[in-house]
C-alpha cells in the first residue's frame, strides 16, 4: 500500500468526484424535484408513486447480476466513467422531456431513462469502492467518504437557497436544474478520469454474465457470517431513508407547511450532509460499525421525540419540532449512509469486495421492496403508526450493529 502522501492526490479527486455525483443525485432527485415537477405537469400519480422504487431499487437489484462481468475487467475506473458519463446523459433526457412533453407522456419517458440512470449507477457503485479500497489505504476511507458527502451536502445547500430565492419556480428551470445534473456527472467522469489506479496482474476469466448469479447471491448470504450479519444491519438501517416521507406527511396532516415546499426538502438535505459528512468520516475510520448504531439510535430517538410532539405538543411547538425532526433524521441518515459504505470497503478486498457490494446491494433492493410493502400496509393506521414502527426497527439495529465485527481500525 502506497503512502499517505502519495495517496493525497487520488483522496482528493475520489472525494471530488463523489461529491459532484451527490449534487447530481440531489439535483435530478426522485424525492424532490422530479415529483415536483410531475406535479406542475400533470403527470398521473401512479408515475410519482414509481419513481423512488424505480430509483432505489433500481440502481441495486442489478449488482450481483452485473459483479461477475465487472470482475473480468483488471482496471475498473473506464467502468466507473461509463457510469458516471451514462447517468449525464440520462439526466440530460430527462430534462428535454421535462422541457417539452407533459402528462402521461412525460411520465412515461422519464420512468423508462430512470430506469437506465439506475443501471449506470450500480455499475458506479460497484467500481468505486473498488478503485477506492485499491488506492486508499484502510483509516482513511472513511474520511474521503465523509468529504465527498460534504460537497454534496455543500452543492445541495447552494441549490434549495436559489430555489428558496426564486420561489415558486417555473418547470423550465426545473428541466434546467436538471441539465445541471448532468454537467455535475460529466465533471465527476472527468475528475475520476485523472486517478493512478493500480491494476492487479491477474488472468481474466471468460467474458460474460454467470447466469448463476442469484443462487452465487444466497449461498454468500447464507454460508458467510459476517457478511450476512453486515447485509442484516444494513436492512434495519434503512428506516432513515424510508421515514422522512412519514413526518413531511405528518406535517401537513398537522397544517404546518414548513416542510411543504420544494426548496425545504433540499435545504434540509444539503445541510445534513454538510454537517454530518466529515464527522462521520472520521468516526467511521475508528468504528464504522460504532456510527452505523449510533445513527440508527439517534434516528429512532428522533422518531419518538416527532412522534410524541405530534400527539402531545402544542401547535407552536410543532411548527418548529417537526421541519428539526426531518433533518435530524437525514443527519443520522448521512452518519449511517457514510460509516456502511467504509464498512463494506474495509471488510474484504480485491474481487471478494466486488462480490460483496454486488451481493449486497442486491439484496437490499429485495429488502427495500419489501421493507416498502410492509410500511405501506402499516401506513394504513396513519403517520403516526408508521413512524413508530421504524422507531423499533431502528432500535433493534442500533443493538445489532453493536454486535459487528469491527473491520474499520486503522492497521
Amino acid at each position: 500500500m502506497t503512502s499517505s502522501q502519495s495517496q493525497a492526490p487520488a483522496a482528493r479527486r475520489i472525494a471530488w468526484s463523489n461529491g459532484l455525483q451527490n449534487i447530481a443525485d440531489e439535483l435530478v432527485s426522485a424525492k424532490t424535484i422530479l415529483p415536483w415537477i410531475f406535479g406542475a405537469a400533470g403527470v398521473p400519480h401512479v408515475f410519482t408513486a414509481l419513481l423512488v422504487p424505480i430509483r432505489e431499487s433500481g440502481s441495486m437489484l442489478p449488482q450481483a447480476a452485473l459483479t461477475p462481468w465487472v470482475s473480468i475487467h483488471a482496471a475498473r475506473k473506464r467502468l466507473w466513467l461509463v457510469g458516471s458519463v451514462g447517468q449525464g446523459l440520462c439526466a440530460l433526457g430527462l430534462a428535454a422531456a421535462a422541457l417539452l412533453t407533459k402528462s402521461w407522456f412525460l411520465g412515461v419517458l422519464s420512468i423508462v431513462v430512470l430506469g437506465f440512470l439506475s443501471i449506470f449507477r450500480a455499475l458506479c457503485s460497484i467500481t468505486g469502492k473498488d478503485v477506492q479500497g485499491r488506492t486508499i489505504s484502510k483509516g482513511s476511507r472513511g474520511l474521503v467518504t465523509g468529504r465527498a458527502a460534504q460537497i454534496g451536502g455543500a452543492g445541495t445547500l447552494i441549490t434549495g437557497v436559489t430555489l428558496a430565492l426564486f420561489s415558486p419556480v417555473p418547470n423550465w428551470a426545473l428541466a434546467l436544474v436538471l441539465g445541471c445534473g448532468a454537467i455535475f456527472w460529466l465533471l465527476a467522469a472527468e475528475i475520476f478520469r485523472g486517478i493512478r489506479e493500480p491494476v492487479p496482474d491477474t488472468d481474466t476469466p471468460e467474458r460474460g454474465i454467470d447466469k448463476h448469479w442469484l443462487t452465487d447471491t444466497w449461498r454468500l448470504y447464507s454460508q458467510e457470517a459476517d457478511f450476512r450479519a453486515f447485509v442484516n444491519v444494513r436492512a434495519l438501517m434503512l428506516i432513515t431513508a424510508l421515514s422522512t416521507s412519514f413526518i413531511v406527511a405528518l406535517a401537513s396532516s398537522s397544517g404546518h407547511s414548513a416542510l411543504s415546499g420544494l426548496a425545504g426538502f433540499v435545504l434540509a438535505s444539503g445541510m445534513a450532509s454538510l454537517i454530518g459528512g466529515r464527522i462521520s468520516g472520521i468516526w467511521s475510520d475508528r468504528s464504522s460499525k460504532d456510527v452505523m448504531s449510533a445513527g440508527a439510535l439517534a434516528a429512532s430517538l428522533t422518531l419518538l421525540g416527532v412522534i410524541a410532539c405530534a400527539a402531545w405538543a402544542p401547535a407552536a411547538v410543532n411548527a418548529w419540532a417537526l421541519p428539526l425532526g426531518f433533518f435530524l433524521v437525514n443527519l443520522a441518515h448521512t452518519f449511517i449512509r457514510v460509516a456502511r459504505k467504509t464498512y463494506v470497503v474495509d471488510m474484504a478486498s480485491g474481487d471478494r469486495r466486488t462480490q460483496y457490494v454486488g451481493a449486497a446491494n442486491t439484496m437490499m433492493g429485495l429488502i427495500l421492496l419489501v421493507l416498502g410493502a410492509i410500511s405501506a400496509a402499516v401506513a394504513l393506521a396513519g403517520p403516526i403508526a408508521t413512524l413508530l414502527f421504524f422507531a423499533c426497527v431502528g432500535l433493534f439495529g442500533s443493538y445489532r450493529a453493536r454486535a459487528l465485527k469491527d473491520v474499520s481500525a486503522p492497521v
